[in-house]
């Protein structure tokens, strides 16, 4: 209360108190640069006006201060940024935001409705791969300077914009259609994280960035083997962190709950244990995880971990085994089928129709992709099952399928004409048509011994 009370003393007697006002859009966020320093030592705050309602109150950090859905944070050039997320009508109207004993300002925000702005999209891309995401804007923002950040651990920092051009990023503004595309190339683990993209608008002595969000997610491919062959889970890692232990984990693998790490690795070093050797090579920058006689228990999602002091720095990847197992299955044109297949709870469970399985998982086909009437899906996960059901069957129904989540069992579907029916319908039509000759024959015979009566009658 003391501290509010200085605060509302300074915003009374100092004369730098300058107002401005910025819009943003309801579901999107704003991100605006006031003009004016951080000042490292001393306290922040961050008030709704007019009732002086307490967002930030006695608030001292070095760089980085959040509250909810508010942030202040230092940018590179030592101003304080203001950082306000997840738009809502009820977050419009005046704020007040002031370093103590230094400066204040009064800033009131509008919040519109658009659905432009409203967009929150999550992108997976894999390592060395490109990826592609693209932001809307608004007519009025057409001419407005397009610009990328990027959320760190305790900042935000300008990513591209027309004063910073960062390697492997590219911007193309298609002002017709109201898009601006984003282009990462030779994507690596660190290109991961949350993107902010929208448009800069510029006042007199501010400026303001109106943002979407974009949450990049960075993968290794796909691992796709068959039971009883071997592995190889490759992991990179940038240089520095080669003389950081390196870990092989199954399933969940955080510093607050993650399930014990299979094994350990540490630089220039080979760890084996039972099925399992993890060799890291400092050179390349990779460390390998390697498991032979492959089961389908060691199916799953694998994380590649870096040990940092306080945290992990990790990629993920999943390993598919495809079991020796096929189910073979003959049907007859017309036919209904049903296919079970197994799963452990994943998300994505596949059900796919290709000559590789590895064709599957690259395109990441499921279910849900299909787009036809006869195809119906149940998932009994109690029982670890779930099944497809085929109604109506076609020869063209025949082929290949891969079917589970992380255990795949290939099915081979032969659909056949049913040639007992045919050959019923071809003798229906043969003796129809020999009935209507015999008909014909008859009628003719009949016309020809009335003709010849009647002409025995005209002789007599």
């Amino acid at each position: 209360m003391k501290i509010l009370l200085i605060f509302l003393t300074f915003y009374l007697i100092s004369a730098a108190v300058r107002c401005f006002s910025v819009t943003g859009y309801s579901g999107g966020s704003v991100l605006v640069d006031p003009g004016k320093p951080w000042f490292s030592a001393n306290v922040k705050c961050m008030n709704k006006l007019p009732e002086w309602t307490n967002i930030m109150n006695n608030t001292k950090h070095d760089k980085w201060i959040n509250v909810g859905k508010f942030t202040l944070f230092q940018n590179n050039e030592g101003n304080l940024m203001i950082y306000i997320r997840d738009l809502k009508e009820h977050d419009a109207g005046g704020y007040w935001i002031g370093v103590l004993y230094k400066w204040g300002i009064d800033m009131t925000l509008h919040v519109e409705e658009d659905s432009c702005c409203k967009v929150s999209r999550r992108v997976m891309v894999n390592i060395g791969e490109t990826a592609n995401f693209s932001c809307e804007y608004l007519q009025n923002h057409i001419n407005n300077p397009k610009i990328i950040f990027k959320e760190e651990k305790d900042s935000i920092e300008t990513i591209y914009s027309k004063w910073k051009k960062k390697e492997r990023f590219s911007i193309s503004d298609d002002k017709h259609k109201k898009i601006f595309s984003v282009r990462i190339t030779a994507v690596t683990p660190d290109d991961g994280g949350v993107y902010l993209c929208g448009v800069w608008i510029s006042g007199d002595s501010y400026s303001y960035s109106i943002i979407n969000t974009i949450h990049l997610h960075v993968m290794m491919p796909p691992v796709v083997r068959h039971e009883g062959e071997s592995a190889e889970i490759i992991c990179s890692y940038d240089s520095i962190y080669k003389s950081k232990p390196k870990s092989l984990c199954k399933g969940k693998c955080s510093t607050r709950d993650r399930n014990p790490l299979s094994e350990t690795v540490r630089e220039e070093k080979e760890t084996k244990t039972g099925r399992l050797t993890l060799n890291d090579d400092v050179t390349a920058g990779v460390f390998t995880g390697t498991i032979t006689g492959l089961t389908a228990e060691d199916a799953g999602k694998y994380w590649c971990a870096v040990t940092l002091e306080t945290e992990l720095n990790y990629l993920y990847t999943h390993l598919i085994v495809i079991m020796n197992e096929e189910l073979n299955l003959t049907k007859y044109e017309g036919d209904d089928v049903s296919i079970q297949c197994k799963h452990h709870d994943e998300d994505q469970k596949i059900f796919c129709k290709a000559h590789e399985a590895s064709m599957c998982v690259k395109d990441g086909v499921s279910l849900e992709t299909i787009r036809d009437d006869r195809f119906s899906f149940s998932d009994e996960a109690s029982t670890g099952v779930f099944t497809v059901n085929i109604t109506d069957l076609r020869e063209e129904d025949s082929g290949t399928y891969w079917c589970g989540a992380h255990v795949i069992t290939k099915v081979r579907l032969t659909v056949k004409t049913d040639f007992t029916l045919l050959n019923l319908i071809c003798v229906s039509s043969a003796l129809m048509l020999i009935g209507g000759f015999s008909l014909i024959m008859c009628k003719l015979n009949l016309n020809e011994n009335i003709v010849l009566y009647k002409a025995d009658d005209n002789h007599y």
